[in-house]
């Protein structure tokens, strides 16, 4: 290394060769370390299924860990009920029907989760000297996201039991608790959308649709009234279930936050009738307000098909009834709209298009939530499904299977969400991927 500098190679080549010499070191003292315990239970040890299997002998396994790649030897057991052999030291270590140490799976789904798995394995080589190859790295990001998918279901159901009962945030609670919610499609593979109608020239369905539910908290509005969202506060939940099976997590997840406890609980959404649903059948107190800036899209399209009513006046008609939008006059808006008299298949659309105001008058009284110092806006969901979902999940050429893409999104929520420490222990490290 001396050499090196002297040569005027720079500091780099010393680095990186410290980095290696370190890595060496390091691997050394961790086959040390696992060769002082060989694993042997005595004559017999307990299989996992009641019985009681037989020491056969020591065997040598390899395992990449976060220093390089690390043989143990273990004593061996096997169950004439079962037919099958286990090591119960590598149960112990984390790594039983595993060729990758717990340490390196968890730095592996990481990765995964951040970017696409070939430049991910490039950046764990680059930056911690890791040596990821093939397909290894994605499908133990996808795994352990699956893992982890499991047990947040598993908490959530135990939380609608009562089995779990979470407590109140600590601190102070914030005055406001949000549920926003949307939903995006994912690029699939051809199995997983057969026999699905799509929006394509030949009728079939090309994606999924992700179901992305971000909550947030608010305790004050800005020097205007405006509401301020909570630095920090943003928590993401995804799931491809049907609307019905995501209400479980969903409501989990916002008991979890102290929808039990905080005062005013408010639903944000685009319209569709799928969240009313669940806001009404697991929060039925909750405020109910339709995303301002869908409502204007709907308007926009209202004044699209009117446009050649009022003429010269299209203009102006429609900033009547975009201040109608903002004041919560909807009434007024379904009957300016009902005034014209039109014929044919546009009289069949105008039958159709106000009933989108109608039905969620109730969800668009706009003045009245500003004065209550309330979001009308679902921007946060919807930055969560470009974030959360399309940086990673929708990238040119990709396409996935539900269980993969379930897994990176779910590390990609439990990472947007701060609570990778508090997920990824639960989930063990134990994902099945080789």
């Amino acid at each position: 290394m001396a050499a090196s500098l002297a040569r005027g190679e720079g500091i780099e080549a010393a680095e990186l060769a410290i980095r290696a010499g370190l890595t060496r070191l390091g691997r050394g003292v961790l086959e040390d370390l696992l060769a002082a315990d060989t694993g042997h239970r005595g004559p017999r040890a307990e299989c996992g299924s009641g019985h009681q299997a037989r020491f056969v002998s020591y065997r040598d396994k390899t395992v990449d860990t976060v220093p390089g790649r690390v043989t143990l030897t273990r004593a061996w057991y096997h169950c004439q009920a079962c037919g099958h052999g286990l090591a119960p030291k590598d149960a112990g270590l984390g790594v039983a029907g595993q060729t990758m140490s717990p340490g390196l799976a968890r730095m592996s789904a990481r990765a995964g989760a951040a970017v696409p798995f070939a430049p991910g394995a490039g950046l764990a080589g680059e930056l911690a000297g890791i040596e990821l190859t093939g397909r290894r790295p994605g499908r133990h990001a996808e795994a352990g996201g699956m893992a982890a998918a499991a047990a947040i279901q598993a908490q959530a159901a135990a939380i609608t039991a009562r089995t779990l009962v979470p407590l109140p945030p600590p601190g102070p609670l914030p005055d406001k608790l949000y549920i926003a919610i949307d939903g995006t499609g994912v690029p699939m593979i051809a199995a997983e959308t057969e026999g699905r109608d799509g929006k394509g020239d030949d009728g079939k369905a090309r994606t999924r649709q992700v179901k992305l539910c971000c909550a947030f908290t608010q305790a004050t509005v800005d020097k205007d009234s405006y509401p301020i969202r909570d630095p920090g506060s943003s928590a993401y939940l995804a799931t491809f279930a049907p609307a019905a099976r995501f209400g479980t997590p969903m409501a989990a997840g916002a008991r979890r936050r102290g929808a039990g406890h905080i005062r005013q609980l408010v639903f944000l959404g685009d319209g569709a009738h799928w969240i009313w649903n669940l806001a009404g059948q697991h929060f039925p107190e909750a405020t109910q307000i339709v995303d301002l800036y869908h409502a204007r899209e709907h308007l926009h399209d209202l004044a699209r098909l009117l446009a050649f009513m009022p003429g010269d006046h299209h203009q102006d008609w429609l900033t009547t009834r975009l201040g109608e939008l903002h004041a919560g006059n909807i009434g007024a808006i379904v009957s300016a709209a009902r005034t014209f008299p039109l014929a044919g298949h546009k009289a069949g659309e105008l039958d159709t298009a106000p009933g989108y105001f109608e039905n969620n008058a109730h969800r668009m009284r706009y003045q009245h939530f500003r004065s209550l110092g309330l979001f009308t806006g679902s921007g946060t969901v919807e930055a969560g499904c470009k974030a959360v979902a399309g940086q990673r999940l929708k990238l040119s050429g990709m396409h996935w299977s539900v269980p993969g893409a379930t897994g990176i999104l779910t590390l990609r929520c439990q990472e947007a969400s701060g609570r990778w420490e508090q997920i990824w222990p639960q989930a063990h490290n134990q994902t099945g991927a080789a």
